[in-house]
């Protein structure tokens, strides 16, 4: 049975508590759920099926459980295994001392603008498939990076770090 990573946009400790969260996945018939970190991510296995077909489940289960459902991109395991070990920041160009995240979407994202976009020290560097990978340096201003991202390619979006994204491959 292939592994799944749900990554749901919006979730924070203050909305919603891990426990309802995975038990919210498990009554979706989902199995060795596994919640990771306190932001939105849960690993479970599941019948091979199309992500769209996952994603629809996951949030019907939460809006059943939790009386609210969470915006909810699927990827295998697999897929996040890949990504990491053929880390697409240097052919990119990615400068190597930026912060690395990857945003993932439902469908093939379409810029507004040609590759690489930038906003004050963010810039998204490349695409591929449905994830964005983007890179910034901590600044004063906040989260220039996901208005960069929101301003480029709408809020059907939900984002990770690079860090986040090896945990989560590893659950």
């Amino acid at each position: 049975m292939p592994r799944y990573i749900a990554l749901l946009r919006g979730v924070s400790p203050m909305n919603c508590k891990m426990p309802e969260l995975k038990a919210a996945f498990e009554s979706a018939g989902f199995s060795n759920v596994k919640t990771i970190l306190s932001s939105g991510n849960v690993a479970f296995d599941a019948r091979k099926a199309a992500e769209a077909s996952i994603e629809r489940k996951a949030e019907a289960a939460m809006q059943a459980a939790l009386g609210r459902s969470f915006y909810t991109i699927v990827r295998t395991q697999q897929h996040l295994k890949d990504l990491l070990a053929n880390d697409p920041y240097p052919a990119f160009g990615a400068p190597a001392f930026t912060k690395r995240v990857v945003s993932f979407m439902r469908s093939a994202p379409q810029p507004k603008a040609p590759l690489p976009i930038a906003m004050a020290d963010a810039q998204v560097v490349g695409i591929r498939g449905h994830d964005i990978f983007s890179g910034y340096e901590p600044s004063a201003d906040g989260p220039v990076f996901m208005r960069l991202l929101e301003k480029n390619f709408g809020k059907d979006i939900t984002t990770r770090t690079w860090d986040t994204v090896r945990k989560c491959s590893a659950a």
